[in-house]
């Protein structure tokens, strides 16, 4: 018996050293993987793994009968555009059951650029963790100074308190659209004839919405709530809060709370925003120019829209508030968000070009002088050498604009038949707004119409999907690589710098 006991005691004291050494191998295993890793990599593969994990189930769930099983490109390309938050659609929204639109809530929460963001604070680079590795292998002598540690409590204060924002923002928009539907009664028979749960409707629409995703349960996007100004008002907050307007919002919620919770960490890092890593928070200045810039871009949207399609048929039967409401809305969706109330495909060619410039421009634009030095380029001498490469690997990069140029042309080359057969349909502008609304993750769309037919065919069914849903399987892929390459675009926002034009 004594035999026995000293045997178990020594099998547990072996357990609890193997533990600890697997510990130990795991956290330098970590620290590798943070400190070597490229985040350009970690972030394709973490969209490229939930896209091909969001396909699957797609695949694996049968849809609303007696609409038939949708393609596999068309379900890859729904999960691709869920997973960037980007709403293209090439199939009509209620062919997709509960289980599938629980998928997509998934895909547009594990793909939007909050929660993604949480996940990059992670990988934050090797200088912040060499004090946390000195503090666990060297003697106490050596430890941290106290700058270290409350920049490490800072980050996690940071992060449950976004944490936070993401839940209570989003538990106030579906409470609130749940009670909305309850009290108007034509809102939610709309949802009834069409045989969508409220419930389902509410979680599916906020978190679309605060993801700024855009999509909608509803084949009509919310032209069908169209004159419903009380849904509206209540998805407005919710597109600002969760994109353009994110980092004022976090920096007021910082500066709220270090107020009232007396946080050395709010302090911390309401002074100290750069070195925290976290791209959303931005230093005061900064997040004051971007409220000035945005809210600018709005008025002067509005403005346009306003005198130029004050009296679309999209408007019609409304009241002058409920004009205003609607307009600012639509409006407000252009930058990055994708719900509409109107047909894109009635409004005049102005407006169109002017969205196409506010969906390519980044969520966080703002109007700030730029410094530069005399030679506009970055010098190489005195710098290590993979810095040196990185830096020439960025001078052979093209622009942004450049991108879309070679997007729009191979698209124009794939679907060259439909340009020569349906040209109003498959004008330049309709494809160059597709494109660039893809890459911005937008999701808005021009449509396909078979009223604009130049030679009407008498088995063309009218669909409430994108253009993309009448392109080839080659241009399909293409716009997938569009739209992922869209949501990775902050990694080349500087690209050809190398190019002078002169």
């Amino acid at each position: 018996m004594e035999h026995f006991s000293y045997y178990t005691k020594k099998i547990q004291t072996l357990c609890i050293s193997s533990w600890k050494v697997t510990k130990l191998l795991l956290f330098r295993s970590y620290l590798f993987l943070v400190m070597k890793s490229n985040p350009f990599f970690m972030s394709f593969f973490y969209l490229l793994f939930i896209s091909l994990f969001g396909f699957a189930m797609l695949k694996a769930w049968k849809p609303r009968p007696p609409s038939p099983t949708p393609r596999n490109i068309d379900l890859l390309f729904t999960s691709v555009s869920a997973a960037t938050v980007s709403s293209m659609v090439t199939v009509e929204m209620e062919v997709f059951s509960g289980q599938h639109l629980v998928v997509m809530t998934v895909l547009m929460f594990l793909g939007g650029e909050i929660f993604t963001s949480l996940l990059r604070l992670h990988f934050t680079p090797k200088p912040f963790f060499e004090g946390r590795v000195e503090s666990l292998e060297s003697p106490p002598n050596v430890l941290t100074t106290d700058h270290s540690f409350l920049k490490f409590d800072s980050i996690k204060f940071l992060v449950i308190l976004v944490l936070g924002y993401v839940v209570v923002v989003q538990m106030i928009g579906v409470a609130s659209v749940l009670m909305y539907l309850s009290l108007v009664s034509g809102a939610e028979s709309v949802l009834t004839n069409k045989g969508i749960k409220t419930s389902v409707f509410s979680v599916f629409t906020v978190v679309s919405t605060f993801a700024n995703c855009g999509f909608i349960p509803t084949n009509e996007n919310l032209i069908v709530f169209s004159k419903n100004t009380g849904l509206l008002l209540i998805l407005l907050p919710q597109i600002l809060l969760g994109n353009t307007l994110f980092p004022w919002a976090l920096r007021a919620m910082i500066w709220l709370l270090g107020k009232r919770l007396k946080r050395n960490e709010a302090e911390y890092l309401l002074k100290n925003a750069r070195e925290v890593g976290f791209p959303h928070l931005l230093p005061q200045r900064e997040s004051t120019l971007l409220l000035t810039t945005v809210l600018g871009f709005l008025l002067i949207a509005s403005i346009l829209f306003s005198s130029m399609e004050w009296y679309n048929a999209g408007l019609d039967g409304m009241n002058i508030y409920r004009r205003l409401v609607g307009i600012f809305f639509q409006c407000a969706n252009v930058r990055h968000s994708g719900e509409n109330i109107v047909d894109l495909s009635t409004i005049a060619p102005a407006v169109l070009v002017f969205f196409m410039l506010m969906m390519y421009l980044p969520p966080y634009t703002s109007f700030v002088p730029i410094k530069s030095d005399e030679q506009g380029q970055p010098k190489l001498e005195g710098l290590k050498e993979g810095k040196r490469k990185n830096i020439i690997a960025k001078n052979f990069t093209f622009s942004q604009i450049s991108y879309l140029a070679i997007f729009i042309v191979l698209i124009c080359i794939t679907e060259r038949k439909s340009l020569k057969d349906d040209p109003i349909n498959f004008s330049v502008l309709n494809i160059a707004f597709e494109v660039i609304s893809a890459y911005g993750n937008v999701g808005l769309t021009t449509g396909y119409s078979c009223d604009r037919q130049v030679r009407r065919d008498p088995k063309c069914v009218g669909k409430w999907y994108g253009l993309a849903g009448k392109w080839s399987d080659e241009g399909k892929l293409i716009l997938i690589v569009v739209m992922l390459f869209g949501r990775l675009k902050k990694f080349n926002i500087k690209g050809g710098q190398a190019w002078k034009l002169l």
